[in-house]
């Protein structure tokens, strides 16, 4: 029987997909040959999570590590395609250079003195020619699955792109304190479901004003809530080890003393988080 071919990395595109060729073969994995694009998109999708953590941690080797596993899945859904006909890699790559290059006009053609905005502009302008007359809703290019914060941001930003829209920050700022009374008043006070599904509504629209607030502010909501998730959780390990080292889990701490070690926390930790 003839020894299994040996693959050597060599840092070319070539090696992984002979790799994944290998993979798929009959005499190769059997996890891997029952692999179909839809399930191959779910891990796609937690690869993709964790290389925007990689990115966030600053950890360059980390970095590198991610970007290996997301072009390894986008590769296996190359080869899929291709055993099946559909397309090659060579077919994604020319379409999407063609592509690009079209939508930059201010790079390679004679629109060489456009503005940010403008180019943003522009870029949409052209995306809507590309689809053509009755393309159907300007907030049908927002994937559904996409996590509701970020997908709130996109809506937003594609509502505002038509005229609709507030005209200042401070209309937005006065929005969003509307909500937050229209919350108060409807924050369910004896546990009723009716009650809960209404405030839990009232909080969705506080929710979704904020990110207008962020997209006028000029920075993404979904960054903004991830760092500061990762401040509080610094913070919070912070005093779970401080009791720890006195022998004490955090559950069994009064309140009083929990807030005198966050404070604790927040200054030790605060050179870190600037």
């Amino acid at each position: 029987m003839a020894e299994p071919a040996v693959i050597k990395p060599q840092g070319r595109l070539e090696d992984i997909l002979a790799l994944i060729r290998r993979l798929r073969a009959p005499e190769g994995c059997p996890w891997d040959r029952q692999q179909t694009p839809a399930s191959l998109a779910n891990y796609l999708i937690e690869e993709v999570h964790e290389l925007a953590e990689a990115i966030t941690s600053g950890n360059p080797e980390a970095v590198c590590e991610e970007l290996g596993d997301v072009i390894f899945q986008v590769l296996f859904l190359v080869e899929m395609y291709q055993e099946k006909g559909s397309f090659d890699l060579a077919t994604i790559i020319a379409g999407n250079i063609d592509k690009m290059v079209r939508r930059h006009p201010h790079v390679f053609g004679n629109r060489q003195d456009m503005s940010t905005d403008q180019i943003r502009a522009n870029w949409h302008a052209i995306k809507k020619q590309e689809k053509g007359a009755g393309a159907g809703s300007l907030l049908d290019s927002v994937p559904r699955n996409l996590p509701a914060l970020m997908r709130a941001y996109r809506i937003s930003e594609r509502a505002a792109r038509a005229g609709f829209d507030w005209s200042t920050m401070a209309g937005v700022l006065a929005k969003v304190e509307e909500e937050w009374q229209e919350f108060k008043q409807a924050r369910p006070t004896d546990g009723g479901e009716k009650q809960q599904q209404a405030a839990a509504l009232e909080f969705g629209d506080i929710l979704f004003t904020l990110t207008n607030v962020a997209r006028f502010a000029r920075f993404h909501p979904e960054s903004a809530l991830a760092a500061a998730v990762d401040k509080f959780e610094r913070r919070f390990r912070h005093m779970e080890a401080h009791f720890a080292r006195q022998g004490r889990d955090i559950e069994s701490v009064e309140r009083d003393e929990l807030e005198a070690a966050w404070e604790q926390a927040k200054a030790l930790l605060s050179d870190e988080e600037v």
